[in-house]
């Protein structure tokens, strides 16, 4: 499988996951036109995503939804709490909803959503499965709850949340309530939180870990990246930018060799690889 993170953070979020064949993108917060000039940075044919699903109705998830899926012709999977509290118009017979613990079929992938700990209408993370490789994103979540302990046990990739640093959240200049919803339980995992969920649940056979929704006023790249590295082992750890599209990475079998982790990060796969 190959994944991409297209952006991550408060200002957008989605996420490319595909086979080679099909593709779908978690989340649609960036606009169409970034959207777009991403995957082809990256060599993606966005001809060759089949469908979106939306995680909840938060303006960084669903902003660049409307003109994505009308010009493409993209199916949404969307409840419809998210749909109503979300609020963006989207072409009727393009919605379709779904439930949780449903496994939607998209060419040779499967895509199931569980219930997530957030601060949304009916907010859900995601797990994507292709034959024996199976891909979380687990983002906007305010704990590690027992379905994201569940479903990040058996992945082989992951888009895992590490929003905040505590100290640098208690020093900083958002006001209490803020912080408060933040930390709260259905606001956003930390890096502590997110270190411990890693180290903890880690299968032996993740080779990648994506860092992603970094706070850009609470968090530091840097830290963070330091943080998991010293626990890192086999897998390689990148840190998901909120200004760029990450590089693709391929997801292989597990204990395989694998590239070296610098050689990793700058890894490009080219568009005859993958369509």
């Amino acid at each position: 499988m190959f994944i991409a993170s297209l952006n991550s953070g408060s200002n957008g979020n989605c996420y490319y996951i595909g086979n080679g064949t099909e593709a779908v993108l978690i989340d649609a917060g960036i606009s169409c036109r970034e959207t777009e000039r991403r995957m082809l940075r990256l060599g993606l044919p966005i001809r060759g995503v089949k469908a979106v699903f939306i995680s909840h109705e938060h303006s960084d998830h669903i902003n660049g939804l409307p003109v994505l899926a009308k010009k493409y012709q993209l199916p949404v999977y969307i409840t419809p709490a998210t749909l109503q509290g979300g609020g963006q118009l989207i072409e009727e017979h393009l919605l379709i909803p779904f439930s949780a613990f449903e496994t939607i079929t998209i060419g040779e992938l499967q895509v199931t959503a569980f219930p997530k700990q957030h601060d949304a209408s009916n907010p859900h993370s995601f797990i994507i499965s292709c034959r024996d490789i199976t891909v979380g994103v687990f983002t906007d979540i305010g704990i590690a709850c027992e379905n994201v302990v569940k479903h990040f046990s058996r992945c082989h990739a992951a888009f895992l949340e590490a929003n905040y640093d505590d100290e640098m959240l208690d020093k900083g200049g958002y006001p209490f309530h803020l912080k408060r919803r933040i930390r709260g339980g259905h606001g956003h995992l930390s890096n502590k939180q997110a270190l411990e969920l890693f180290v903890t649940h880690r299968p032996p056979f993740m080779t990648h870990l994506l860092l992603s929704h970094l706070s850009k006023n609470n968090n530091d790249p840097r830290l963070v990246q330091q943080l998991f590295d010293e626990c890192a082992g086999d897998t390689t750890v990148v840190v998901a930018s909120r200004f760029e599209e990450s590089a693709v990475y391929h997801i292989g079998i597990a204990n395989q060799p694998k590239t070296n982790k610098k050689q990793a990060v700058r890894q490009i796969v080219q568009q005859p690889t993958l369509f």
